[in-house]
This record gives structure tokens, C-alpha cells and sequence, in this order.
């Protein structure tokens, strides 16, 4: 695996607002405060108690429950940032962490956004316009419809068109929220009505995308880290599926000098740099 080693490099920020909840908020505390950064909680009422909360060097309140009141609350999660004298964000997954509009905000109010540009988010945090840009660099895409128009008359006749069986898919969503597998063209209203809610209440968005569903396949990743100043190809990633991505491996098994997958080809290990760098600028 590729990798550098930073040391001796100037401490950006020294307090950092974690804009989520849960495990994810623990590890960004833990990491941070090993750091010397002071770290900044916020939690919703359900949260009041939870372990994040006590971790933290500080913690506010940002409402009821429901996410939309709470994780979503963009506007709330500034003012937060403003009053608590926070010179970062860490949106950690899920939430705000692929919301172009927030990562712009923060810049606005001077703050770091720990996370893509709003530019990368718009590309590829939406998987529609990833779709698109990869459709146009000639990458092999599984077939469906991944188009601006989403009324529900339009989503039908795609779905048709597309096939069974076949996944219904929140553009902005991850973490295997905002998905379902239509076995039939008599499940598909129903099925789009529960992912478009679960989507809104998770993403605050409910764009969906219809994809094939392939029902006999193996899950790898190829991983990239990239900085203005260097592209880091850090080898294959083998990912166990029930629903939800559980377990990751690196390098994936069955990938060697000796027997290489016909699927995993050379271009596909190393892809257009171009590509890459583009996204992160």
C-alpha cells in the first residue's frame, strides 16, 4: 500500500466541531483529542446521554430527534460553530458529509469543512452526476436511469424499461440507506414512495436513480487518495455485502501476480490520473 508519513507539520485548527452522532463522532474524538484539538459535540435529544457527548470537551443541543430537526439542521450546526469558537467541521459519514450546499457554508463563515470541495461533492457525492461524468470518460456502467427528471409517471417508465430485478437508490444517500430491490413492475409505487421517505429523512433529499439489480456478484473497490500535490494508488478493496457494506479487505483476496480476476484489469488498477486529480481540485 502506498502511503506518507506527515511529521512536524503545523496544527491547522485547534477545536473541532463533529457535526454527527454514534460511533463515528467517538473515533473523530478519540483521534482528535490524541491530536491535542479540542473537540465539540452536539447531540439531539435522543442523544443526551450517549457516549459522544461525554467524550467531548463541549457539547450543545440541536433538537428533537428526527434529523431534519437535528443532524440535518445545517443552519443550527453554523450557529453552533459560531458560539462555541470552532475553527473545523468534521461532518464524519452519513448527514451532512456529502451536502455541497453545508461544505460552501462553512467556507463562507471561514470554517474548515473536513471533506471533499463542494465542487467534488456536487460530481460524486451525487451518484447521478458520477454516473454521468463516468458515462462520459467511457466507463462500463450497470444499466438503469440515473436522469434529472423524477416524477413519479417518468421513474415508472424507466423502471420498465430497465428491467426486474432491479434497485431503487437514493442519489445522495450511502451506507446502505435508501435502497431496495423491485422483484416485480406491481412493487415498484410502493417501493419508490418508502425509499423517497427514508431518503429525505436521512439525506434530506429524495432523488432516486434505478439500477439493474445484479443478484451474482463480488463487491471491489478501487482506492485512490489524492492531494493537490500527489495521486496515491492504494490497492484493491474487498467488501462483504448483507445490505450494508460490513467487512473490508486490502488487497482483495484472489487478486496476485500469479491469478488475476478477468474483471480487474490493468485499466481498471490504474485509471486516468486525470480523472482522479479533476475530482479533487
Amino acid at each position: 500500500m502506498s502511503h506518507q508519513v506527515f511529521i512536524n507539520q503545523p496544527t491547522l485548527f485547534s477545536k473541532l466541531l463533529i457535526a454527527n452522532r454514534g460511533e463515528i463522532a467517538c473515533r473523530i474524538i478519540a483521534t482528535a483529542q490524541r491530536l491535542g484539538i479540542k473537540c465539540v459535540a452536539v447531540y439531539s435529544a435522543a442523544d443526551t446521554n450517549a457516549r459522544h457527548v461525554k467524550m467531548a470537551d463541549e457539547a450543545f443541543y440541536l433538537g428533537p430527534a428526527p434529523a431534519p430537526e437535528s443532524y440535518l439542521n445545517s443552519q443550527r450546526i453554523l450557529t453552533i460553530a459560531q458560539q462555541a469558537n470552532v475553527q473545523a467541521i468534521h461532518p464524519g459519514y452519513g448527514f451532512l458529509s456529502e451536502n455541497a450546499p453545508f461544505a460552501l457554508a462553512c467556507a463562507k463563515q471561514g470554517l474548515i469543512f473536513i471533506g471533499p470541495s463542494a465542487d467534488a461533492i456536487t460530481t460524486m457525492g451525487s451518484k447521478s452526476a458520477a454516473k454521468t461524468m463516468m458515462a462520459t470518460a467511457d466507463v462500463p456502467l450497470v444499466p438503469g436511469y440515473h436522469g434529472n427528471a423524477q416524477d413519479e409517471q417518468t421513474l415508472k417508465h424507466h423502471s420498465q424499461k430497465v428491467g426486474y430485478p432491479q434497485l431503487l437508490k437514493a442519489v445522495y444517500g450511502g451506507g446502505g440507506k435508501g435502497m431496495r430491490v423491485v422483484y416485480h413492475a406491481d412493487e415498484f409505487c410502493q417501493a419508490l414512495a418508502a425509499t423517497k421517505r427514508e431518503a429525505m429523512a436521512s439525506f434530506g433529499n429524495d432523488d432516486m436513480l434505478i439500477e439493474r439489480y445484479l443478484t451474482k456478484t463480488r463487491h471491489v473497490e478501487i482506492q485512490y487518495l489524492a492531494t493537490p500535490w500527489q495521486l496515491y494508488y492504494l490497492s484493491q478493496r474487498d467488501v462483504d455485502h448483507v445490505a450494508i457494506k460490513n467487512t473490508g479487505r486490502s488487497p482483495c483476496s484472489g487478486i496476485t501476480k500469479a491469478r488475476k480476476l478477468p474483471w480487474v484489469t490493468p485499466q481498471w488498477r490504474q485509471p486516468t490520473p486525470s480523472i482522479i486529480r479533476a475530482l479533487g481540485r
